[in-house]
Formats: C-alpha cells, structure tokens, sequence
C-alpha cells in the first residue's frame, strides 16, 4: 500500500475533525513499521505545518501551490485526500506548534541531530520563498518552527542562508562556520554536508523521492559555498 493510501486511510479514521488526533493515530499503527512510519511523517508534517503557515501568512498563492507539488507529487486518485488533510489543518484549532512538537517527538531523545526536522524546514522554506519574498510573518512561523524542533539560531541561519532570494549568502553561514576556520577543518566540514545529504540518505530518513529536487539545490548551495571560499582563499594566498 502506498504512503498515500495509508494517510488516506488515516484520514479516515481520524476522529472529528482535528488532524491533531490522526498524527496520534498514525504513530500507533505505524510503531512496527519505522520506515513507512517516517515517510508517512514527513510526508503529513509538511501538509500540516505548510497548511499553517499559509494560514499565518493569510495568503496562498499560486506559486506556493507549485512549491508544494514540487515536493509531493500526488496520484490524482489521492488528490481529494490530500486536499482534506491540508484543509483539516488549516481548520484545527490546535496551533502549529502542536504539530512541531509531535513531529519533533518522533526524533526522541536524538532530537537536536535529527535530519528529518532540517529536512521539513528546507521544505517550508522551499514553499514560503515561492513567491520570491519570505514574508514576516513567514519567517516568525519558520523560526518558531525552528524553536521546537531545537534547531539553533546558528543552525537555522545556515538553513536559511541556503534559501537566500537576493544577492550572495555568506558562504561560511551556508556550511555552518566560522570566516576564520583553516581551511582544511573547511574542506571536512563541506565533505561531511556533502555526505549527510546524499540523495540515499535523504530517502534512507523517510522523506519522499519528489523531494530530491530539493536535496539537490541544498547540494548546490553547498558546493557553491565551498567553492567560494575555496576561491577566495587561493586569491588571498596569490596577495
């Protein structure tokens, strides 16, 4: 059964209304199979938390809803499903903090290193800079997101320093260093960032194949800022 039919299935059987009640029901059923439990996960946390931070921003617009099937690309059977799990969300009186809490549980204890958090919010940032602005109230929603999942202001910096809409990151934001780091210390680092966001390690952590498009571009930031620095450095040695 696809990841879809099973969040199908789980919406119906969530109780009322509140999407809040399926994320608990979901985690139950789905104890004894980790994989398909993380896909399905990812694959809600980022209906859900999308679906409010719209509603914190008070407009979705088009190309928001293009930044969203970038990252899922659902069977038109299961469009209608979807469709009710993001209006659930919109609709539940529980905060979006509620649901950043229950995806943050899922990590456990190892929390503060859980990739698939960054990975969510790679995705909210994905579809909050679609319409080539992130927004105030946007980038509040995100950091508080942020806040929950215990990524740090330095480790969100670096996540957002990959999203940037006008002109050059700082490259030694975008590899989560410092401007004085050896290079040496520099070239592990972006060898350990190149190897955490593999394509495979991406869908070994549960989150769907559309949104390796994505993966991709956190690559490219990446390599783009090692190569500045690189760069940089050797014109500095030349002086």
């Amino acid at each position: 059964m696809s990841v879809w039919a099973r969040i199908a299935e789980f919406v119906a059987r969530a109780p009322g209304s509140a999407l809040s009640n399926l994320l608990e029901v979901f985690r139950t059923i789905l104890e004894g199979d980790p994989e398909l439990r993380r896909r399905v996960a990812f694959s809600v946390a980022m209906i859900a938390l999308s679906a409010k931070m719209a509603k914190a921003d008070g407009i979705v617009s088009h190309a928001e809803i293009r930044a969203f099937h970038e990252i899922f690309s659902v069977p038109r059977e299961e469009a209608r499903n979807v469709a009710r799990l993001y209006d659930l969300a919109k609709q539940d009186i529980a905060g979006f903090e509620t649901y950043a809490e229950r995806m943050a549980g899922l990590c456990g204890s190892g929390r503060p290193n859980c990739m698939m958090l960054e990975d969510i919010l790679d995705g909210l940032f994905h579809i909050a800079k679609a319409d080539g602005l992130v927004h105030e109230q946007e980038m509040a929603f995100l950091h508080r997101v942020a806040e929950i999942f215990e990524i740090n202001d330095a480790h969100f910096d670096q996540i957002a320093s990959r999203h940037v809409i006008l002109g050059e990151s700082d490259p030694y934001i975008v590899l989560g260093l410092q401007a004085a780091t050896p290079f040496e210390e520099v070239r592990r680092r972006y060898r350990t960032l190149v190897g955490e966001n593999h394509p495979d390690r991406l869908i070994a952590r549960g989150v769907p194949e559309e949104f390796i498009a994505i993966a991709n571009a956190r690559l490219a930031a990446i390599n783009t800022a090692y190569e500045r620095i690189e760069r940089n450095r050797r014109v500095h040695e030349r002086i």
